[in-house]
C-alpha cells in the first residue's frame, strides 16, 4: 500500500509539473506577441530581421502573395525551379533533373532486374532445387537472392557493356540525346531477351492487343508485348528444370516409403528418413555444380 501511495504522489506531480510547463509556455509566447505589437513588426519581420538574413541574402525577393502572373511567381521563386538545359541540343542534362531521374531509376531498378534480366528463371530453379531436398529454410532466403542477383550480374555482363558502350558513353559525350541513348539502350535488351522468348508467347500478345507482326523482322516486336512475351516464356522454361529437378528426389521418396510401409512402421513421416538421403545424393553427386552449370548454361 506504502508502494501504490508513493507511486500515486509522484504520478500526481509530474502532472503539476507539465501542466505548470504548458501554463508558463503560454505566458511566455503572449508576451511575446505583446512585445511585437509594441514595436510593430509581425512575426514574419522579425524572423526576416533577426537570424534570417537580409534581402540580399533570402531566395524570395518579396513577400509572399505579391506575384500576379506565372512570370512573376518564377522570379519570386528562384530556388525551386529545376531547368533542362540543353546546350545547343547536345542533351546535357540540369543536376538537380539528374538526381530525379537517378532516384527514379533506382525505384524501378528491382522491377528491371526480375522482368528484363534473368533473375526470375534462376530464382525460380533454386526455389525448387530447396523445395526438391526439403530442407525447408536451408539455404535461406538471403543466400538464394544473393546467389541469384550474382549469377544474373554474370549472365548479363555483355548486355550491360554494350548498354554502356552504345547508350552510356555518347550520351554523355554529347553525341546522342535523351530518345536517341534510350533506343539505342534497348537494343542489347532486346538482343537478349529474343533467343529466350518463344514465338507463340509473342503471337499471344499480339493478337490480344491486336497488333501486326510479319513473324520474321524482330524488331518490328513492340517493346510492350517483347516484355510480357519474355517473362511467360522464362516462368515455363523454369518450371520445366524445376520438374527435372524434382524426379530422382521422388524416385527417394517412394523407395523410403515403400520401405517403411512394408516394415509396418506407418505413423514414422516418410518425409523425416528420406532428407538425409536426399542430402547425401545431392553431395556425392556435387548437386550445386550441376545445377548452376547446367542452369548458366541455358542462357549460352
Amino acid at each position: 500500500m506504502k508502494k501504490y501511495f508513493s507511486g500515486y504522489k509522484v504520478k500526481k506531480i509530474l502532472c503539476l509539473l507539465f501542466f505548470a510547463g504548458i501554463l508558463f509556455l503560454t505566458v511566455f509566447i503572449h508576451e511575446k506577441d505583446i512585445v511585437y505589437a509594441e514595436s510593430g513588426l509581425s512575426h514574419v519581420e522579425s524572423n526576416m530581421t533577426h537570424g534570417a538574413g537580409t534581402t540580399e541574402e533570402r531566395t524570395n525577393k518579396e513577400g509572399p502573395g505579391t506575384a500576379e502572373s506565372a512570370e512573376d511567381l518564377q522570379e519570386l521563386n528562384i530556388a525551386n525551379t529545376v531547368t533542362v538545359t540543353y546546350n545547343d541540343g547536345n542533351g546535357t542534362l540540369n543536376g538537380a533533373l539528374r538526381i530525379l531521374l537517378t532516384l527514379t531509376l533506382i525505384a524501378i531498378a528491382p522491377s528491371l532486374i526480375i522482368m528484363l534480366t534473368s533473375f526470375t528463371r534462376i530464382i525460380i530453379v533454386l526455389h525448387f532445387t530447396r523445395a526438391a531436398l526439403n530442407t525447408q529454410s536451408a539455404p535461406p532466403n538471403n543466400v538464394i537472392i544473393g546467389l541469384a542477383l550474382f549469377l544474373t550480374f554474370f549472365i548479363m555482363q555483355p548486355t550491360i557493356s554494350s548498354i554502356y558502350t552504345e547508350a552510356i558513353v555518347p550520351f554523355e559525350a554529347g553525341e546522342l540525346d535523351q530518345e536517341e541513348a534510350l533506343k539505342a539502350a534497348a537494343v542489347p535488351i532486346r538482343q537478349f531477351m529474343y533467343p529466350h522468348t518463344q514465338e507463340r508467347d509473342v503471337r499471344l500478345f499480339l493478337d490480344v492487343s491486336r497488333t501486326e507482326w510479319d513473324g520474321t523482322n524482330l524488331d518490328d516486336i513492340p517493346f510492350s508485348v517483347l516484355v510480357p512475351s519474355f517473362i511467360i516464356s522464362e516462368l515455363r522454361t523454369a518450371f520445366m528444370i524445376g520438374f527435372l529437378l524434382y524426379i530422382p528426389f521422388i524416385v527417394i521418396d517412394m523407395v523410403v516409403a515403400s520401405t517403411l510401409m512394408s516394415m509396418g512402421m506407418m505413423m514414422l513421416p516418410p518425409t523425416t528418413i528420406s532428407m538425409p538421403f536426399k542430402i547425401l545424393l545431392f553431395v556425392l553427386a556435387d548437386g550445386w555444380y550441376w545445377v548452376i552449370g547446367s542452369l548458366v548454361r541455358t542462357f549460352y
